[in-house]
């Protein structure tokens, strides 16, 4: 009987160590292909987005095709979705324009077409990040977003460490933090200027910022340009 229960416990441990392993085989069956959400989409426009896809994933220099197929896909996809979301929006305030609304009734109306495409914005915000967790890690997620923001992160965060030299390392985090947070506005926008428009909320917001904490910003703009000017006078000797 002591021999039967040893062999018992062993079968038991051996079991648990299968189920754990078919667990960890089902959830990777999971990831599946990413497929392209084109169909009756303009073949042209999806061309044009799948080719900015393209050019973000390139600088990632990922090894695998398979995953590099499917980033693509993931990063045209939310493209695709974005368009879908303004696109009804704009067909909702069309409608509420050529209707017999007036007044405050009509305002009413379009403030609701407007906070129904924030709402669908926000649902689906957070997928995209996770979508791409499936393939990269935090680092290439970073790169993803900038690519698609045309790197407004740290092309801003490094002209402004050196139009002022004399940051503080906590007013540098803040800068940092404040344009990481733009970005994020940025991402869902619906066109370039609105990405820029984005950041330059949040940028005025960071010249507020520096003003109150005593720096005199068109004395260091003025000095910043006078280094370039300088600097690209050394550069043509």
């Amino acid at each position: 009987m002591h021999i039967i229960k040893i062999r018992d416990k062993a079968n038991l441990v051996l079991l648990h160590g299968l189920g754990v392993l078919l667990l960890f085989l089902m959830a990777f069956s999971t990831v599946q292909a990413v497929e392209l959400d084109s169909k009756n989409r303009d073949p042209k426009y999806v061309e044009s987005i799948l080719g900015r896809a393209k050019k973000n994933v390139e600088k990632l220099e990922l090894k695998d095709a398979e995953a590099t197929r499917n980033v693509t896909n993931i990063i045209a996809n939310r493209y695709f979705k974005l368009n879908d979301i303004y696109a009804q929006r704009d067909s909702t305030v069309a409608k509420i324009k050529r209707s017999n609304l007036t007044g405050d009734t009509k305002k009413v109306a379009l403030a609701a077409a407007e906070n129904e495409k924030e709402s669908a914005i926000y649902r689906s915000h957070f997928a995209f990040p996770a979508d791409l967790s499936l393939y990269l890690n935090d680092k290439q997620i970073e790169a993803v977003k900038d690519g698609i923001t045309f790197g407004v992160v740290m092309v801003t965060y490094t002209a402004t460490l050196d139009m002022i030299p004399s940051l503080k390392e906590e007013e540098k985090a803040q800068i940092m933090s404040w344009l990481v947070e733009a970005r994020e506005f940025a991402i869902d926008a619906e066109s370039a200027n609105k990405k820029h428009e984005a950041f330059g909320k949040y940028k005025g917001r960071i010249n507020n910022y520096l003003a109150k904490r005593g720096y005199d910003l068109v004395k260091e703009r003025e000095a910043w340009y006078a280094r370039i000017k300088a600097r690209n006078a050394e550069k043509k000797k």
